[in-house]
């Protein structure tokens, strides 16, 4: 495997440039490390983030889903186009 394809193979099968995927990956990774301070504060004081953490990951999993599923109809689009009239 080349250098080239360890960096875009997994972006690209996202539908996603290398830039693309660190920005994405990095807002992902930036909202859990949220999500895992908020939970950790809230284990020695209860009453603060009671429902920060849980919506947290809410949003997060949304995010991917409607990404996923933009992805696959971006996927059929391009399919279709290449079929010959």
């Amino acid at each position: 495997m080349t250098l080239k394809k360890l960096f875009t193979e997994h972006p690209n099968s996202v539908g996603e440039t290398y830039g693309e995927h660190v920005i994405a990956a990095s807002s992902f990774g930036f909202c859990l490390i949220k999500g895992a301070f908020c939970c950790l504060v809230h284990a020695f004081l209860p009453f603060l983030f009671e429902k920060t953490a849980s919506n947290e990951i809410q949003s997060l999993y949304m995010r991917m889903v409607t990404n996923r599923e933009g992805e696959k109809t971006r996927r059929k689009e391009a399919q279709i186009a290449k079929k010959p009239a």
